[in-house]
């Protein structure tokens, strides 16, 4: 009796670890399967933008002097270059080693990210939607489908003009990036860089003949919340670019 309680004993013992171990295999290997389908899904929703130009025809002096803060514009799109253009001015890599970046940082830490919302057929080569910037291999990726921009106004107070302009850029920053080195501190620099950035869109959208907003009174979680931004990101300004109405 001893004998059979130990041979059944042994032989639970051995399908329960059987069964284990299977059950393990089997986690991986689908879990490696979702790794490689969402890398497939991530892959096809990036999109490589075209080169940035790094000459001009407006001179920094005369867009500085013409600059103005522009809250009406046209239903006319903009194009796929236009649209790099302005992400290259925001966070773009501007040095030949691939790390410097168009708006200067404190201690070269770029705790910022820059978001897009794209209207519907407002953008020639990009569908409706919202979208992160890649400065390094100066790309989008698709992060929210639609056209999110009356939602964006909403929560930026209701603020309705917004939603007329074809593009909306989104600076965020991730304070963790720069607080590590300079504390809290580094929270006032992040916010010194979201100028820097906002005035590189202002200036960058003024030299290809288009107008740009500036928007700070938002929710900040209703923003996230609609653009599908990571909690550890704080939506710090919008630009809403487009199109002048004439006669601005």
């Amino acid at each position: 009796m001893t004998v059979y309680m130990r041979r059944r004993d042994f032989l639970k013992g051995f399908a329960g670890l059987f069964l284990s171990i299977f059950s393990s295999a089997f986690f991986f290997v689908e879990k490696a399967r979702a790794r490689k389908l969402n890398g497939n899904v991530q892959e096809r929703k990036r999109m490589k933008l075209p080169k940035p130009k790094t000459h001009g025809d407006v001179s920094l002096e005369t867009a500085i002097k013409q600059r103005r803060t522009i809250r009406s514009f046209t239903t006319e799109p903009l194009s796929l270059e236009q649209c790099s253009q302005l992400f290259w001015a925001a966070q773009g890599i501007t040095e030949d080693r691939g790390f410097k970046r168009a708006a200067p940082s404190g201690g070269a830490l770029y705790p910022m990210d820059i978001y897009a919302v794209v209207g519907e057929n407002c953008v020639k080569g990009l569908k409706s939607g919202a979208y992160h910037y890649d400065p390094k291999g100066h790309a989008v990726s698709l992060v929210s489908e639609g056209d999110l921009r009356n939602k964006v106004a909403s929560a930026a107070l209701s603020q309705t003009w917004m939603a007329a302009a074809p593009l909306n850029i989104l600076i965020t920053s991730e304070y963790d990036r720069i607080t590590g080195k300079y504390g809290n501190r580094g929270v006032r620099y992040a916010i010194i860089e979201a100028g820097h950035i906002g005035q590189n869109i202002l200036l960058q959208s003024e030299a290809m003949g288009l107008g740009a907003g500036i928007v700070g009174a938002f929710d900040d979680d209703k923003v996230r919340r609609v653009v599908n931004i990571p909690p550890n990101h704080e939506p710090l300004l919008i630009l809403p670019v487009g199109y002048k109405t004439e006669g601005l």
